[in-house]
């Protein structure tokens, strides 16, 4: 990354990195999710664990070297989901085939973002629905820092409650208000000390602290050899079976959707626009994105995706690909060096998410309210993206919601032949899923 870039772009060397570190903090636990999650499906834990940091590497990589972009790229949650418990467990398509399945998708990802054709449908999404995206995620993210604190729990009665104080949910409250101090005072580095400040406050609750409680720190060592028996492992010819024709689009929609709001959200939240007010670099990050996909299915993982937790980082400071770069390069020993991440319990990123969410809501002031026409459909994709647990539902609720009061409205002209293409695959989405 140049001094040019750096300085364009109001930024140093120090805060990127910074910024990098932070992103990554809150990112890597899907180096252990992931397998977690795709083992279920049949695959070694520790071959789909060494996919999940190639993946990461090489596609946060390409996002901060090509498209100059402060977002990491890691296989996405959600789409791991969807592969082991849709299409391997109530499909009965094999692991092999689903690989093929992945790396077909991320082909079209690619034929899709090299003709423009995702930057034309990033285009049309209206402003209101931008703004609301970006709010939207920040509350998603809030929410997703609480659930893994143990501060918002399942409720039978009420779908969702307060959880009851413990050590370890003091220690995140603690964490929360150190973290809290420390961005409002506008210290250099505040979330990156945060996680840092939370996971040593958490250390005693991994020995003697919590009695009767399962430790959150839990040293499992320090070296792990990788595992490429995956690496191309993918069955490309019967992954084009009629059958498994639903699987990959399944997994275009889905990624499609999900890779756009989140990069709309982040590009709004941080002002990282270009020249004509679109998300800066978007057909490279685009193209980024469809590789990450295509990587995956050779390597032996699910689609990769954007990641909203990037925010951390934008949050720091991080405006170049710089970044990014820092955040690729971090995840690259942990082939060998997984265990570590053991030391860093979720209650130490959680605090440094909640806060995140104040940044993100802060587009949602550019949405004019009194105009309800716009105002509803805003509001619906919103509220629905924490609600729903997912970005995706809230972006496709938004559009179609969007469509159907402007017809009815008699407002045409605030409807695109791109918008309406949006509808189309957001109404196969919601078929196919």
């Amino acid at each position: 990354m140049t001094a040019t870039d750096l300085t364009k772009n109001n930024s140093n060397r120090s805060t990127e990195i910074i910024a990098g570190i932070s992103s990554f903090l809150a990112t890597s636990y899907i180096i252990v999710v992931n397998p977690s999650v795709l083992s279920q499906a049949g695959m070694p834990f520790s071959g789909v664990l060494t996919a999940t940091v190639l993946v990461s590497f090489f596609s946060s990589l390409m996002m901060g070297w090509y498209a100059k972009n402060p977002v990491l790229v890691a296989p996405g949650m959600g789409l791991n989901a969807f592969f082991t418990f849709s299409a391997v467990i109530g499909m009965k398509v094999p692991w092999q085939v689903a690989l093929g399945a992945v790396f077909w998708s991320g082909v079209l990802f690619l034929l899709l973002s090299a003709f423009n054709v995702r930057t034309y449908i990033v285009r049309a999404i209206p402003r209101p629905l931008r703004y609301a995206i970006a709010a939207g995620i920040g509350l998603f993210i809030t929410l997703i820092g609480f659930v893994n604190a143990g501060f918002i729990v399942h409720n039978p009665a009420t779908i969702v409650g307060i959880g009851k104080l413990h050590p370890a949910l003091l220690t995140f409250l603690a964490g929360l208000l150190f973290t809290a101090i420390l961005v409002t005072r506008q210290v250099k580095g505040a979330i990156l000390i945060g996680i840092v400040f939370t996971t040593l406050a958490a250390f005693p609750l991994g020995r003697w602290w919590a009695m009767g409680t399962p430790p959150l720190i839990s040293w499992k060592g320090l070296f792990a050899a990788p595992d490429f028996s995956l690496l191309l492992k993918l069955d490309l010819i019967h992954s084009l079976q009629w059958s498994v024709v639903p699987v990959i689009f399944a997994f275009v929609f889905t990624d499609m959707f999900d890779s756009l709001s989140t990069l709309v959200g982040l590009s709004e939240a941080a002002n990282l626009l270009d020249e004509n007010g679109e998300p800066r670099n978007i057909k490279r990050a685009l193209v980024t994105d469809a590789m990450a996909t295509t990587i995956a299915g050779l390597v032996g993982s699910s689609p990769g995706t954007a990641y909203i937790e990037s925010a951390v980082g934008i949050k720091e400071g991080g405006r170049t690909g710089l970044t990014a770069i820092t955040g690729a390069l971090l995840f690259l020993p942990f082939l060998f060096l997984a265990p570590l991440l053991s030391v860093v319990p979720a209650i130490a990123t959680a605090p440094a998410l909640v806060l995140v969410g104040v940044f993100m809501v802060q587009p949602v002031t550019k949405i004019n309210w009194t105009h309800l026409d716009e105002a509803i459909p805003a509001f619906l994709a919103m509220v629905i993206i924490p609600f729903s647990y997912s970005i995706t539902q809230g972006i496709i609720w938004g559009f179609l919601s969007w469509t159907a009061i402007k017809l009815i409205m008699g407002k045409t002209q605030d409807l695109s032949v791109a918008l309406l293409v949006i509808d189309a695959f957001a109404i196969l989405a919601l078929v196919l899923e």
